[in-house]
């Protein structure tokens, strides 16, 4: 991004980009409870936001940032141990996908609903192809198998901390998406439609796409 601060924190029509997700989950009835995984540095600016968006009353408290992502929401997992049961669907959300809506929110934990868990994703518009080697093609994928994972996902609690145990202490270091932990475990996992609108910000030229979304 080439930022002067993190992402997630960097302002688009005067809010900052996780406080577009904030508002998706107050415009939704499901959300019971919240738990936020941030460095302290910024929980002054996220418990400010949560306030502005009606979510106080349901913010459960901070979690501490892990070494990597997954370790991070992992440490939110066990937080949310304290005060939620085995059965309970935990929607997982990355900041830095600032498009969510009420809609999402509740459409995603009625997917799970019956299953292990819930994932949005996107089809495949461009022909796949395999390279071993990066350097010439050595194999044709089927694209209508294959899908775009988005965020938020939504998983049983217990299960799911299951899951990301059994890859302590070192293989959860190179875990890059959060169902990796699902799919390593065998947990059924239903997939639903994503949003194209629900795009990752990552670069420059994203972060714009964004703000010309939001702006009109």
């Amino acid at each position: 991004m080439g930022a002067t601060l993190p992402k997630q924190y960097i302002e688009v029509a005067g809010k900052p980009l996780f406080a577009y997700a904030l508002k998706g989950m107050a415009d939704s009835d499901v959300v019971e409870a919240i738990q936020v995984v941030a460095a302290e540095a910024w929980q002054y600016l996220i418990e400010d936001w949560l306030v502005r968006e009606g979510l106080r009353n349901i913010f459960r408290g901070f979690s501490k940032p892990g070494e990597n992502r997954q370790l991070s929401i992992y440490n939110g997992l066990l937080d949310i141990e304290e005060y939620a049961n085995d059965d309970s669907p935990v929607l997982i959300h990355d900041a830095a996908r600032p498009y969510l809506t009420g809609r999402m929110v509740q459409d995603y934990f009625a997917a799970a609903e019956g299953h292990d868990g819930a994932l949005p994703v996107l089809p495949m518009k461009d022909t796949i192809y395999q390279s071993r080697d990066g350097k010439v093609i050595s194999g044709l994928l089927p694209r209508e198998e294959l899908f775009a994972g988005q965020a938020p996902e939504v998983y049983r609690l217990g299960k799911y901390i299951a899951a990301n145990k059994a890859l302590l202490p070192e293989k959860i270091l190179s875990i890059n998406g959060a169902a990796e932990p699902a799919v390593l475990a065998g947990m059924d996992i239903a997939v639903v439609p994503g949003e194209e609108a629900n795009f990752k910000v990552t670069t420059k030229a994203d972060l714009e796409r964004f703000r010309q979304q939001v702006e009109g």
